[in-house]
């Protein structure tokens, strides 16, 4: 994981397909502003996948490969179900697993599962055996393309994210997602401010309260206050950032308010999802922002004073 991490290009992968043939995307590549898009059976829009070979500058979780490392599912056709095991390796060039990972933020390995039209989202932890197969039960309930994004920092290695598409067959009934930036969960409200800029680096602040009154005493969950992960809509190019500051710092309050700063390289609808624990348990609050217009305002021109100059016309001072 990064803080914060930076999304730089465009990419697709080829989810669903018509007539309930299911393919499964593995590596993505870069495309132009305006990509070529089809849609399926179900209405939904997918572009179309790139070879294997990725180059490393692509954002993260739109490649199931980067710099050796391989996100490995053992099944990605998954039957549909509220508690469905799924289990995968992170295997190096040629196919051996990984076994030795670092510790990021309290755990080897962080999943985030999320459908493709972002609903059904989830921030999962597996556990991995002594022959680095790692497992976890999903709720799949909802049929459809979902996408599994692994986040981890190999020891000896970098942090990164990389991300494979599993298929849930059945019939799909397609979610969409307005303008939104209050968010309700368990009785809780989260309030989020602050514009997402496209090529620089903007404040967000989540504030969290319950009946009205503003929650004082947040938990730390996985090391910190809050955890923020970002999904730029229609390719789901990955952005996960932490909040400012540390549980214990002496200067980070434990709520209500959890700052984050994020960079999003273009202008895009992105899906926030905020985890954040109170009273021993964790919730997730969901958000769907646009990046603001934060271009110069241009003030119209004054009309040019009258020369008191032997300067030519044209060549007058303001």
């Amino acid at each position: 994981m990064k803080t914060p991490a930076k999304l730089t290009a465009y990419g697709v992968a080829l989810v669903l397909v018509a007539t309930g043939a299911w393919a499964v995307g593995t590596a993505v590549g870069p495309f132009s502003a305006e990509p070529a898009a089809r849609a399926d059976a179900h209405g939904e829009t997918h572009g179309d996948t790139v070879p294997e070979s990725t180059p490393n500058d692509l954002p993260e979780g739109l490649s199931s490969s980067r710099g050796g490392y391989t996100f490995t599912p053992t099944q990605a056709t998954l039957p549909a179900g509220p508690d469905q095991p799924f289990s995968f390796r992170i295997t190096k060039t040629g196919g051996q697993p990984v076994t030795a990972f670092d510790l990021e933020h309290e755990k080897r390995l962080h999943l985030i599962v999320v459908r493709r039209d972002t609903s059904g989202f989830q921030h999962v932890h597996p556990e991995m055996a002594p022959d680095g197969t790692w497992t976890v039960r999903l709720n799949l309930a909802k049929p459809g393309s979902y996408r599994a994004f692994a986040d981890f920092a190999p020891t000896g290695g970098e942090g990164m994210t990389l991300g494979v598409d599993l298929a849930v067959p059945g019939a799909v009934e397609p979610v969409t997602h307005s303008e939104s930036r209050v968010a309700t969960v368990d009785g809780y409200e989260v309030r989020l401010a602050g514009d997402l800029v496209a090529g620089s680096s903007s404040k967000v602040t989540l504030s969290v309260s319950r009946d009205g009154k503003p929650v004082t005493d947040l938990r730390p969950y996985l090391g910190a206050y809050g955890h923020l992960v970002a999904l730029r809509e229609g390719d789901l190019a990955y952005l996960h950032v932490h909040p400012e500051g540390a549980p214990g710092d002496g200067k980070t309050q434990p709520g209500p308010e959890v700052v984050f700063f994020a960079e999003v390289p273009t202008t895009a609808t992105y899906r926030l999802f905020l985890d954040f624990q109170h009273e021993g348990k964790v919730r997730t609050a969901e958000f769907t922002v646009s990046t603001a217009d934060k271009s110069p305002t241009t003030k119209p021109a004054e009309p040019a004073a009258p020369s008191t100059s032997d300067e030519a016309p044209g060549h007058g001072h303001n």
